[in-house]
């Protein structure tokens, strides 16, 4: 080798040191973040796979910060793992990992961190093969699983998931969802919380989960199980913790049921990890959304019955109407009529006086619109939904931005057609018992800026009307709608309850005693009513939000930007890990809550919260 080349390789071997020694500089004198969980993935997927943005939409609208990672940086020895809060092992993108990565997740929680380990992750060899007589994580998990060797096509095993209520009540999993209920002992907790219940499913009752089978004893806290074993706990490992999830959770909420995915990944950042988070609600208030379906001229006289009621006077209510003359064929003159209807037009307009929303049940006709609109011929159906549309708004003087469909039936074309058309809301009876969501199907997010809102069940039944049909008494419903508006108010979120006019006539005496309580926690600032559109409003501008928390000398700074307006966006601190917030920039105000401190932001493009930090 010539002289020349070796001074040119020790100049490159030059270059390359001080280029790393500057990495590691800037990476030392970058402030640690306080919020960041890692979302761990092999290193040839992309970060703009479905399988991904799942994840990531999910952490996006339960406000935390969750950022993608492929294995070789997290296990690059020469930078150092990077800081961060926790770290998520996700199911079905992730089912292959080398021992490398093995080795370097058990020392990662032995030394202190916080593991997330969800299903399939890391049970197969990077061949493709499970790798010996169990799982290489199922000390980490605190349970043997994936069994292959002993148990081949049964390793896997479908079956109902029970928990007690307070188990499901620490899961964020709202009443109805689990069933039965316990009855309330008047503080908004229940005096069954030892009781067991199962996961439920909208008008068919049971719902089975795949999970592996497990064996052996579980030394931590059991979350959920069924009879192949633990479906999901909790328990230390060395001075670190884990979260095991048996559950496909990234699989399911691309498939229209992301409760499981948002209930675990909120359990883990705000039980395990104590991490603040940016709220889904207006001001940390939550509430119902309470959604009317009027189809028909059989609802006129029902609506006016309910108008006596002084239900009006609490709102605001979504209220979705068909506007069509006919219902279930061309000339039966059973619809509403709305563009030749003086009575309805007006009554429309007083809903939009008091500040409802008024919405589009359907395309035109309720019933041949719900038979047609998965098979029928779809320029019909689009005509449909414009003519429906049009109505809505010239009744109302403002446009048409949220919509219910008729039997819940919407396929994926009528979601893009109402995003592209200017709508902002729907109902949804998919994802049943979430908050408002940007809706997964087949795998993949079907639109941007419109937000599904699934509906919340007592077991089986949604509406009224199916209450009765399914013979849940009285109590049972009254203790229902109870329940319900207490889990919004108390975890701050938002939930929607629909039905239809009819329906409600035999629950005159619920209705009321649901509404004076509505008065009572409304009164105390813990409950709002509020409309899909106000809630896809609120959120399409949430999503503009930027925020950090970095951490120096033991205080956390909380720095957020919005180009428009922080105004009503709201941050959760919660204490011991966080207290004292001050408000040092913007216009904000800091309170004190059970359990942390709410930091609610004015009309304002930028405000920096300063906290004290405490390990938690």
């Amino acid at each position: 080798m010539s002289r020349g080349a070796k001074v040119r390789i020790v100049a490159g071997i030059a270059l390359i040191v001080a280029a790393l020694l500057l990495a590691w500089r800037f990476y030392r004198a970058a402030p640690a973040t306080a919020d960041e969980l890692i979302l761990l993935l092999p290193d040839d997927a992309s970060f703009s796979d479905a399988r991904v943005q799942v994840w990531l939409d999910a952490a996006r609208e339960e406000g935390l910060h969750l950022v993608p990672m492929h294995d070789s940086r997290f296990i690059q020895p020469l930078l150092g793992r990077p800081p961060c809060a926790g770290v998520i092992l996700p199911d079905s993108i992730h089912r292959r990992a080398a021992d490398l990565l093995v080795n370097a997740i058990h020392d990662y929680v032995a030394g202190g961190g916080r593991l997330m380990l969800v299903f399939d992750a890391g049970t197969k060899s990077p061949a493709g093969f499970y790798d010996g007589s169990r799982s290489r994580f199922s000390d980490l998990a605190g349970v043997n699983y994936a069994l292959y060797a002993s148990l081949g096509s049964q390793t896997i095993a479908s079956g109902e998931v029970s928990g007690t209520i307070a188990e499901m009540k620490a899961l964020g999993v709202p009443p109805g969802k689990y069933y039965p209920l316990g009855e309330s002992d008047g503080g908004g907790a229940t005096a069954a919380d030892s009781l067991q219940v199962q996961l439920r499913r909208y008008k068919y009752g049971e719902l089975d989960y795949p999970s592996f089978a497990t064996s052996g004893n579980y030394s931590g806290d059991v979350l959920l199980h069924s009879h192949a074993g633990i479906v999901a706990g909790a328990h230390a490992y060395g001075k670190g913790s884990v979260l095991f999830v048996n559950m496909p959770l990234g699989y399911l909420a691309g498939d229209t049921d992301g409760l499981p995915l948002h209930c675990f990944l909120k359990y883990f950042a705000e039980r395990m990890l104590a991490l603040p988070y940016l709220m889904p609600v207006p001001d940390g208030i939550g509430g119902l959304i309470l959604d009317w379906h009027v189809d028909s001229n059989a609802s006129i006289q029902p609506v006016q019955e309910i108008n006596s009621w002084r239900l009006l006077q609490h709102g605001p209510y979504s209220i979705d109407f068909t506007a069509g003359p006919d219902v279930t064929s061309f000339g039966d003159k059973e619809g509403l009529d709305i563009p030749h209807n003086p009575f309805i037009q007006q009554m429309i307009r007083e809903y939009v006086r008091l500040g409802d929303e008024v919405g589009s049940h359907g395309g035109w006709m309720h019933n041949y619109f719900a038979t047609h609109v998965e098979k029928g011929n779809r320029a019909e159906m689009e005509k449909f939904l414009e003519l429906n549309k049009e109505a809505v708004e010239q009744a109302s003087g403002k446009p048409d931005l949220e919509y219910s469909a008729p039997n819940g039936d919407q396929p994926v074309w009528v979601t893009r057609w109402l995003a592209a058309h200017g709508f902002i809301a729907y109902y949804f009876t998919g994802d049943s018992g979430m908050g408002p969501t940007e809706e997964y199907r087949g795998g993949e997010r079907i639109a941007h800026g419109i937000w599904a809102f699934p509906i919340l069940h007592l077991d089986r039944a949604a509406s009224f009307e199916e209450m009765a049909i399914y013979g849940y008494s009285n109590a049972t419903v009254a203790e229902w709608l109870k329940q319900a508006m207490d889990f919004t108010a108390d975890h701050r979120q938002v939930r929607l309850i629909y039905f239809h006019p009819p329906g409600i006539l035999p629950y005159h005496h619920e209705i009321r005693t649901w509404m004076e309580h509505a008065a009572q926690v409304s009164a105390a600032g813990r409950f709002r009513w509020y409309t899909m559109a106000q809630i896809a409003t609120f959120m399409n501008q949430r999503q503009k939000v930027r925020w950090r928390i970095s951490e120096r000398d033991g205080r956390a700074l909380l720095d957020a930007t919005d180009d428009r307006s922080l105004a009503h966006d709201t941050w959760w601190l919660p204490s011991p890990a966080f207290e004292d917030p001050m408000v040092i920039e913007g216009s904000a105000t800091a309170r004190p809550a059970t359990g942390g401190s709410l930091v609610i932001a004015g009309d304002t493009n930028h405000i920096q919260i300063t906290a004290r930090m405490n390990n938690p």
